[in-house]
């Protein structure tokens, strides 16, 4: 059974750091991300990594402060969050997908990060 599962969020104050963790079980992905939804508002793509080129891609919003990174071994996936700001405030999913293109087939069940003012 493929799962992906999801820890590290919590209340953190603004220009404070948190660290998100993606543990994936059942298969290996090409691609794994994190995505957020703030309250009210629609999903939105926060970072992704493929597995074989080491390449990443940010959300403009969270670039310079945030960082997507890997253990191979674990089948995990990080994010490092810095400098942290109310708008941060989102549950985040982790997203994979089997290819390097196209839409993110497996989800985590989110884990909530509210930034306090």
């Amino acid at each position: 059974q493929v799962q992906l599962v999801e820890s590290g969020g919590g209340l953190v104050q603004t220009g404070g750091s948190l660290r998100l963790s993606c543990a994936a079980y059942g298969r290996t992905f090409d691609t794994m991300g994190w995505f957020r939804q703030a309250p009210g508002k629609e999903r939105e793509f926060v970072a992704a990594m493929r597995w074989s080129e080491i390449s990443t891609n940010y959300a403009d919003s969270v670039k310079g402060r945030f960082t997507i990174s890997r253990d191979n071994a674990k089948n995990t996936v990080y994010l490092q969050m810095n400098s942290l700001k109310p708008e941060d405030t989102a549950v985040y999913y982790c997203a994979a997908r089997g290819s390097p293109v196209g839409s993110f087939k497996f989800w985590g069940q989110g884990t909530q990060v509210t930034v306090s003012s």
